[in-house]
């Protein structure tokens, strides 16, 4: 399975809560800080809710 490189670029200042929710879903709490995740359908739809706070690199 793929996995997914998942860096918080954006601050979540200002975001609505369930953005906010989200980034601490996946494990991002600091601007900068990188995580790895199964690329999954519940993960992908995380990421894409906040797409605009992070940058993602598909490895294998």
């Amino acid at each position: 399975m793929a996995k997914l490189i998942v860096k918080q670029v954006r601050s979540k200042i200002n975001c609505p809560l369930d953005q906010k929710r989200t980034l601490e879903a996946l494990g991002l709490r600091k601007m900068g800080q990188v995580v790895e995740h199964d690329a999954n359908p519940a993960i992908l739809g995380m990421v894409n809710k906040v797409k605009h706070l992070v940058s993602v690199e598909e490895t294998k």
